[in-house]
Protein backbone atom coordinates (compact mmCIF):
# COMPACT_ATOMS: atom_id res chain seq x y z
CA UNK A 1 0.00 0.00 0.00
CA UNK A 2 0.89 3.81 -0.76
CA UNK A 3 -0.33 6.88 1.45
CA UNK A 4 0.15 10.23 0.09
CA UNK A 5 -0.44 13.00 2.35
CA UNK A 6 -0.76 16.34 1.02
CA UNK A 7 -0.58 18.74 2.91
CA UNK A 8 -1.08 22.85 1.16
CA UNK A 9 -0.05 24.60 4.24
CA UNK A 10 -2.92 27.64 5.34
CA UNK A 11 -5.14 26.66 2.65
CA UNK A 12 -8.44 27.13 4.79
CA UNK A 13 -9.97 30.36 4.74
CA UNK A 14 -12.84 32.75 5.55
CA UNK A 15 -15.78 34.22 2.78
CA UNK A 16 -13.89 37.59 1.98
CA UNK A 17 -15.96 40.58 0.25
CA UNK A 18 -12.44 40.97 -2.13
CA UNK A 19 -13.30 37.20 -3.01
CA UNK A 20 -17.01 37.85 -3.48
CA UNK A 21 -18.03 36.47 -0.56
CA UNK A 22 -16.17 33.69 -1.07
CA UNK A 23 -12.65 31.77 0.28
CA UNK A 24 -9.50 30.76 -2.17
CA UNK A 25 -10.61 27.47 -1.93
CA UNK A 26 -14.08 28.10 -3.49
CA UNK A 27 -12.87 30.13 -6.24
CA UNK A 28 -9.34 27.95 -7.53
CA UNK A 29 -9.83 26.03 -10.13
CA UNK A 30 -8.72 22.41 -8.07
CA UNK A 31 -9.86 19.93 -10.70
CA UNK A 32 -7.98 17.05 -9.03
CA UNK A 33 -9.09 18.08 -5.55
CA UNK A 34 -12.40 18.27 -6.40
CA UNK A 35 -12.81 15.06 -8.71
CA UNK A 36 -11.32 13.19 -5.71
CA UNK A 37 -13.12 14.69 -2.66
CA UNK A 38 -16.33 13.90 -4.86
CA UNK A 39 -15.67 9.86 -4.08
CA UNK A 40 -13.66 10.28 -0.83
CA UNK A 41 -14.41 9.98 2.97
CA UNK A 42 -14.72 14.10 3.66
CA UNK A 43 -14.62 16.56 6.93
CA UNK A 44 -13.21 18.44 9.20
CA UNK A 45 -10.49 17.93 11.98
CA UNK A 46 -9.12 20.35 14.26
CA UNK A 47 -5.18 19.97 14.39
CA UNK A 48 -4.36 22.50 16.71
CA UNK A 49 -6.22 21.65 20.30
CA UNK A 50 -7.80 24.57 21.70
CA UNK A 51 -5.78 25.32 24.35
CA UNK A 52 -2.53 26.13 22.12
CA UNK A 53 -1.77 28.32 19.55
CA UNK A 54 -2.48 27.91 16.05
CA UNK A 55 1.04 27.36 14.78
CA UNK A 56 2.20 24.86 11.87
CA UNK A 57 4.66 22.92 14.32
CA UNK A 58 1.79 22.02 16.58
CA UNK A 59 -0.75 21.47 13.69
CA UNK A 60 1.53 19.35 11.43
CA UNK A 61 2.20 16.92 14.87
CA UNK A 62 -0.85 16.27 15.05
CA UNK A 63 -1.11 15.15 11.36
CA UNK A 64 1.77 12.69 11.83
CA UNK A 65 -0.49 11.52 14.44
CA UNK A 66 1.73 13.15 17.62
CA UNK A 67 -0.37 14.69 19.91
CA UNK A 68 0.71 18.77 20.22
CA UNK A 69 0.08 18.81 23.68
CA UNK A 70 2.38 16.14 24.81
CA UNK A 71 5.21 16.31 21.97
CA UNK A 72 5.34 20.31 21.14
CA UNK A 73 8.03 22.28 22.28
CA UNK A 74 8.47 25.40 20.65
CA UNK A 75 8.86 25.48 16.05
CA UNK A 76 12.37 26.40 16.28
CA UNK A 77 13.80 23.83 18.16
CA UNK A 78 12.38 21.51 15.26
CA UNK A 79 13.82 23.85 12.72
CA UNK A 80 17.34 23.77 14.58
CA UNK A 81 17.34 19.77 13.69
CA UNK A 82 16.71 20.06 10.42
CA UNK A 83 19.65 22.64 10.39
CA UNK A 84 21.82 20.30 11.72
CA UNK A 85 22.23 22.19 15.16
CA UNK A 86 23.02 19.88 18.06
CA UNK A 87 21.59 21.50 21.00
CA UNK A 88 23.07 21.00 24.43
CA UNK A 89 21.48 20.70 27.67
CA UNK A 90 21.25 23.93 28.79
CA UNK A 91 20.57 25.43 24.97
CA UNK A 92 17.28 27.11 23.87
CA UNK A 93 16.28 27.81 20.04
CA UNK A 94 14.86 30.85 19.09
CA UNK A 95 13.02 31.20 15.97
CA UNK A 96 14.24 34.90 14.30
CA UNK A 97 12.61 36.24 11.86
CA UNK A 98 13.94 39.04 9.65
CA UNK A 99 11.52 41.62 9.68
CA UNK A 100 10.32 45.03 8.24
CA UNK A 101 9.73 47.81 10.80
CA UNK A 102 8.54 51.61 9.72
CA UNK A 103 11.95 53.96 10.13
CA UNK A 104 10.40 57.33 10.23
CA UNK A 105 9.54 57.26 14.32
CA UNK A 106 12.33 57.70 16.76
CA UNK A 107 12.16 55.30 19.20
CA UNK A 108 12.63 51.41 18.07
CA UNK A 109 9.02 50.53 20.24
CA UNK A 110 7.27 53.39 18.01
CA UNK A 111 7.70 51.89 15.19
CA UNK A 112 5.24 49.56 12.93
CA UNK A 113 5.38 46.10 11.56
CA UNK A 114 5.54 46.08 8.01
CA UNK A 115 6.14 42.43 6.90
CA UNK A 116 7.07 39.86 8.53
CA UNK A 117 9.19 38.26 6.40
CA UNK A 118 11.00 41.17 4.22
CA UNK A 119 9.57 40.82 0.89
CA UNK A 120 10.93 37.16 1.19
CA UNK A 121 14.05 38.20 1.40
CA UNK A 122 16.56 35.93 -0.31
CA UNK A 123 18.57 33.35 1.93
CA UNK A 124 22.01 34.80 0.51
CA UNK A 125 20.65 37.91 1.50
CA UNK A 126 19.52 36.62 5.32
CA UNK A 127 22.81 35.26 5.59
CA UNK A 128 25.13 38.34 5.06
CA UNK A 129 22.49 40.22 7.71
CA UNK A 130 22.96 37.28 10.35
CA UNK A 131 26.66 37.30 9.89
CA UNK A 132 26.19 40.81 10.43
CA UNK A 133 24.06 40.41 13.83
CA UNK A 134 26.82 37.87 14.88
CA UNK A 135 29.70 39.89 14.00
CA UNK A 136 28.35 43.19 15.90
CA UNK A 137 26.22 41.61 19.03
CA UNK A 138 28.47 40.27 21.61
CA UNK A 139 27.32 36.32 21.27
CA UNK A 140 28.79 34.90 24.30
CA UNK A 141 26.67 31.37 24.64
CA UNK A 142 24.97 32.61 21.92
CA UNK A 143 24.83 32.28 17.60
CA UNK A 144 22.38 32.61 15.12
CA UNK A 145 22.11 30.06 12.42
CA UNK A 146 20.96 31.08 8.38
CA UNK A 147 17.72 29.13 8.01
CA UNK A 148 15.42 29.88 4.60
CA UNK A 149 14.33 33.20 3.39
CA UNK A 150 13.57 35.26 6.51
CA UNK A 151 13.62 32.32 9.19
CA UNK A 152 16.37 31.81 10.93
CA UNK A 153 17.49 30.30 14.01
CA UNK A 154 18.91 31.80 17.19
CA UNK A 155 20.45 29.21 19.85
CA UNK A 156 20.93 30.82 23.71
CA UNK A 157 22.68 29.16 26.04
CA UNK A 158 20.69 29.17 29.67
CA UNK A 159 17.56 31.42 27.84
CA UNK A 160 14.01 30.86 29.16
CA UNK A 161 12.75 28.33 26.86
CA UNK A 162 9.27 29.04 27.98
CA UNK A 163 9.05 32.90 27.08
CA UNK A 164 6.10 34.22 25.61
CA UNK A 165 6.75 36.22 22.72
CA UNK A 166 4.41 38.07 20.10
CA UNK A 167 4.30 36.39 16.65
CA UNK A 168 5.48 38.64 14.09
CA UNK A 169 2.74 37.75 11.70
CA UNK A 170 0.15 39.00 14.03
CA UNK A 171 1.04 42.30 14.06
CA UNK A 172 0.95 43.42 11.20
CA UNK A 173 0.39 47.24 10.54
CA UNK A 174 0.56 47.74 14.83
CA UNK A 175 3.02 49.55 16.89
CA UNK A 176 5.06 46.91 18.10
CA UNK A 177 6.13 48.36 21.28
CA UNK A 178 3.28 46.58 22.79
CA UNK A 179 4.41 43.60 21.34
CA UNK A 180 7.96 43.32 22.65
CA UNK A 181 10.07 41.70 25.14
CA UNK A 182 9.21 42.79 28.49
CA UNK A 183 11.41 43.98 30.85
CA UNK A 184 9.72 43.33 33.93
CA UNK A 185 9.55 39.79 33.22
CA UNK A 186 12.41 38.72 32.19
CA UNK A 187 12.81 39.81 28.30
CA UNK A 188 15.10 42.71 29.17
CA UNK A 189 18.12 40.61 27.15
CA UNK A 190 15.75 39.66 24.60
CA UNK A 191 14.23 43.03 23.75
CA UNK A 192 18.49 44.40 23.98
CA UNK A 193 19.25 41.89 20.97
CA UNK A 194 16.10 43.41 18.99
CA UNK A 195 17.10 47.03 19.47
CA UNK A 196 20.65 46.06 18.68
CA UNK A 197 19.51 44.69 16.05
CA UNK A 198 17.54 47.00 13.88
CA UNK A 199 20.67 49.15 14.51
CA UNK A 200 22.71 46.96 13.09
CA UNK A 201 20.66 46.16 10.38
CA UNK A 202 18.94 49.63 9.18
CA UNK A 203 21.95 51.18 7.35
CA UNK A 204 23.64 47.57 5.63
CA UNK A 205 24.11 47.17 2.29
CA UNK A 206 22.35 44.56 1.84
CA UNK A 207 19.08 46.87 2.88
CA UNK A 208 20.36 49.72 0.77
CA UNK A 209 20.35 47.62 -2.15
CA UNK A 210 17.14 46.42 -1.36
CA UNK A 211 15.74 49.77 -0.83
CA UNK A 212 16.86 50.64 -4.21
CA UNK A 213 15.20 47.66 -6.02
CA UNK A 214 11.67 48.73 -4.64
CA UNK A 215 11.77 46.61 -1.59
CA UNK A 216 10.95 46.40 1.76
CA UNK A 217 14.43 45.81 4.22
CA UNK A 218 14.85 43.34 6.49
CA UNK A 219 15.90 45.94 9.11
CA UNK A 220 15.20 44.35 12.56
CA UNK A 221 15.36 40.65 14.23
CA UNK A 222 12.45 39.00 15.89
CA UNK A 223 12.45 36.66 18.53
CA UNK A 224 9.93 34.10 18.99
CA UNK A 225 8.74 30.55 19.42
CA UNK A 226 11.46 29.40 21.52
CA UNK A 227 12.01 25.61 23.04
CA UNK A 228 14.33 22.86 24.08
CA UNK A 229 15.30 19.51 22.56
CA UNK A 230 12.98 18.14 20.86
CA UNK A 231 11.72 14.61 20.91
CA UNK A 232 9.75 12.35 19.17
CA UNK A 233 8.95 8.01 18.57
CA UNK A 234 9.69 6.84 15.47
CA UNK A 235 6.94 7.17 12.90
CA UNK A 236 8.05 3.98 11.07
CA UNK A 237 7.81 1.78 14.41
CA UNK A 238 4.37 3.30 15.29
CA UNK A 239 2.78 2.44 12.06
CA UNK A 240 4.99 -0.32 10.27
CA UNK A 241 5.86 1.63 7.09
CA UNK A 242 8.53 3.69 5.83
CA UNK A 243 8.36 7.17 5.34
CA UNK A 244 9.52 10.31 3.93
CA UNK A 245 8.98 14.15 4.19
CA UNK A 246 9.01 16.62 1.10
CA UNK A 247 9.13 20.24 2.21
CA UNK A 248 10.71 22.80 2.36
CA UNK A 249 10.73 24.66 5.51
CA UNK A 250 13.31 23.76 8.09
CA UNK A 251 9.65 23.23 10.69
CA UNK A 252 8.58 20.52 8.79
CA UNK A 253 11.85 18.80 8.15
CA UNK A 254 12.86 18.58 11.66
CA UNK A 255 9.36 17.10 12.33
CA UNK A 256 10.43 14.53 9.63
CA UNK A 257 14.14 14.15 10.96
CA UNK A 258 12.77 13.71 14.38
CA UNK A 259 10.26 11.11 13.59
CA UNK A 260 13.40 9.47 11.53
CA UNK A 261 11.41 9.79 8.37
CA UNK A 262 13.52 10.56 5.32
CA UNK A 263 13.65 13.74 4.69
CA UNK A 264 13.92 15.02 0.85
CA UNK A 265 15.34 18.09 -0.59
CA UNK A 266 13.84 19.63 -3.73
CA UNK A 267 15.95 22.42 -5.63
CA UNK A 268 14.47 25.38 -5.93
CA UNK A 269 11.72 24.44 -3.47
CA UNK A 270 11.29 27.88 -1.58
CA UNK A 271 8.48 27.75 1.18
CA UNK A 272 6.72 30.53 -0.81
CA UNK A 273 4.14 31.29 -4.16
CA UNK A 274 7.25 31.29 -6.31
CA UNK A 275 8.58 27.46 -5.48
CA UNK A 276 9.62 24.32 -7.37
CA UNK A 277 5.92 22.49 -7.46
CA UNK A 278 6.83 19.84 -10.10
CA UNK A 279 9.90 19.61 -8.24
CA UNK A 280 8.07 18.43 -4.88
CA UNK A 281 5.76 16.08 -7.13
CA UNK A 282 8.42 14.28 -9.02
CA UNK A 283 10.12 13.61 -5.82
CA UNK A 284 7.43 11.81 -4.14
CA UNK A 285 6.73 9.63 -7.01
CA UNK A 286 10.67 9.41 -6.73
CA UNK A 287 9.92 8.24 -3.07
CA UNK A 288 7.62 5.90 -3.67
CA UNK A 289 9.43 4.19 -6.85
CA UNK A 290 12.06 3.70 -4.39
CA UNK A 291 9.78 1.70 -1.91
CA UNK A 292 8.77 4.24 0.46
CA UNK A 293 5.22 3.91 1.66
CA UNK A 294 4.49 6.43 3.29
CA UNK A 295 5.00 10.15 1.74
CA UNK A 296 4.05 13.46 3.50
CA UNK A 297 4.11 16.53 0.85
CA UNK A 298 4.16 19.75 2.83
CA UNK A 299 3.29 23.33 0.47
CA UNK A 300 4.04 26.13 2.24
CA UNK A 301 2.72 28.65 -0.59
CA UNK A 302 -0.82 29.48 0.45
CA UNK A 303 -0.29 30.36 4.17
CA UNK A 304 2.60 32.46 2.80
CA UNK A 305 0.12 34.64 0.57
CA UNK A 306 -2.30 34.30 3.68
CA UNK A 307 0.41 36.06 5.68
CA UNK A 308 1.32 38.91 2.71
CA UNK A 309 -2.59 39.63 2.22
CA UNK A 310 -2.09 38.34 -1.49
CA UNK A 311 -6.02 38.01 -2.16
CA UNK A 312 -4.38 37.26 -6.33
CA UNK A 313 -2.15 34.56 -5.03
CA UNK A 314 -3.61 32.47 -3.00
CA UNK A 315 -6.21 30.82 -5.18
CA UNK A 316 -2.92 30.54 -7.62
CA UNK A 317 -1.43 28.74 -5.11
CA UNK A 318 -4.05 26.41 -4.68
CA UNK A 319 -4.37 25.89 -7.99
CA UNK A 320 -0.51 24.87 -8.68
CA UNK A 321 -0.79 22.74 -5.81
CA UNK A 322 -3.51 20.72 -7.44
CA UNK A 323 -2.16 20.84 -11.20
CA UNK A 324 1.52 20.25 -10.62
CA UNK A 325 1.71 18.29 -7.62
CA UNK A 326 -1.83 16.38 -6.94
CA UNK A 327 -2.39 15.60 -10.55
CA UNK A 328 0.71 13.85 -11.25
CA UNK A 329 1.57 12.03 -8.57
CA UNK A 330 -1.89 10.64 -8.54
CA UNK A 331 -1.46 9.92 -12.38
CA UNK A 332 1.58 7.49 -11.56
CA UNK A 333 -0.23 5.93 -7.73
CA UNK A 334 -3.30 4.87 -10.39
CA UNK A 335 -0.48 3.05 -12.78
CA UNK A 336 1.91 2.02 -10.32
CA UNK A 337 -0.10 -1.50 -10.10
CA UNK A 338 0.26 -1.18 -5.88
CA UNK A 339 -3.12 -0.11 -3.90
CA UNK A 340 -2.62 3.41 -2.52
CA UNK A 341 -4.62 6.13 -0.37
CA UNK A 342 -4.65 9.94 -0.28
CA UNK A 343 -4.99 12.64 2.17
CA UNK A 344 -5.02 15.83 1.61
CA UNK A 345 -5.94 18.98 4.11
CA UNK A 346 -4.66 22.31 5.49
CA UNK A 347 -2.97 22.21 8.87
CA UNK A 348 -4.55 25.20 9.52
CA UNK A 349 -6.38 28.25 8.65
CA UNK A 350 -4.36 31.51 7.11
CA UNK A 351 -7.28 33.84 6.68
CA UNK A 352 -6.70 36.42 4.24
CA UNK A 353 -8.53 39.11 6.15
CA UNK A 354 -6.74 38.88 9.25
CA UNK A 355 -3.56 37.68 7.90
CA UNK A 356 -2.59 35.07 10.72
CA UNK A 357 -4.01 31.39 11.59
CA UNK A 358 -7.21 30.69 13.05
CA UNK A 359 -8.41 28.25 14.92
CA UNK A 360 -11.54 27.05 12.95
CA UNK A 361 -11.18 23.28 12.15
CA UNK A 362 -10.22 22.42 8.82
CA UNK A 363 -11.38 20.02 5.72
CA UNK A 364 -10.10 16.61 4.32
CA UNK A 365 -10.62 14.21 2.64
CA UNK A 366 -9.10 10.56 2.05
CA UNK A 367 -9.51 9.27 -1.09
CA UNK A 368 -9.41 5.29 -1.43
CA UNK A 369 -10.22 4.11 -4.79
CA UNK A 370 -10.79 0.21 -3.24
CA UNK A 371 -13.63 1.74 -1.35
CA UNK A 372 -15.25 5.10 -3.06
CA UNK A 373 -17.87 6.54 -1.66
CA UNK A 374 -20.28 9.71 -1.74
CA UNK A 375 -18.00 12.87 -1.19
CA UNK A 376 -18.91 16.54 -1.71
CA UNK A 377 -19.07 18.25 -5.27
CA UNK A 378 -16.17 20.26 -3.93
CA UNK A 379 -13.18 20.09 -1.65
CA UNK A 380 -14.09 23.66 0.38
CA UNK A 381 -14.36 24.60 3.63
CA UNK A 382 -18.52 24.62 3.83
CA UNK A 383 -19.20 21.75 2.10
CA UNK A 384 -16.87 19.32 4.23
CA UNK A 385 -18.22 21.11 7.46
CA UNK A 386 -21.73 20.56 6.57
CA UNK A 387 -20.75 16.79 6.67
CA UNK A 388 -21.40 14.68 9.95
CA UNK A 389 -17.61 13.69 10.27
CA UNK A 390 -16.04 15.88 12.62
CA UNK A 391 -12.51 15.24 14.44
CA UNK A 392 -11.93 16.93 17.39
CA UNK A 393 -8.47 15.66 17.91
CA UNK A 394 -6.52 16.38 14.91
CA UNK A 395 -3.92 13.27 15.94
CA UNK A 396 -6.23 10.39 15.45
CA UNK A 397 -7.11 11.54 11.68
CA UNK A 398 -4.03 9.20 10.32
CA UNK A 399 -6.07 6.07 12.07
CA UNK A 400 -8.39 6.57 9.16
CA UNK A 401 -5.80 6.63 6.36
CA UNK A 402 -3.76 3.90 7.71
CA UNK A 403 -5.69 0.46 8.78
CA UNK A 404 -3.14 -1.65 10.66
Amino acid sequence: MKYLVLIPDGMADRPSEKLGGKTPMQIADKTTMDALAARSLCGTVLNVPAEMVPESDTANLAIMSYDPRKYSKGRSPLEAVSLGIKLGDNDTAIRCNLVTVSEDEDKYEDRIMIDHSADEITTEEADELCAALNEALPMDGRHLYTGVSYRHCLIWDGADSTYDFARPHDIIGQRIGGYLPSEDNGGKEFLEFMRRGYDILKDHPVNARRRAEGKHPANSPWLWSPGQNPSLPSFSEKWGISAAVVSAVDLIKGIGICAGMEVIDVPGATGNYSTNYTGKANAAIDAFKRGTEFVYVHVEAPDECGHRGEYDTKPLAIEKIDSLILKPVLEYLENCGDDFKIMVLPDHPTPLDIRTHSHEPVPFFIYDPANTTEGVSHFTEDECSARELYIPDGSELLSKLIVK
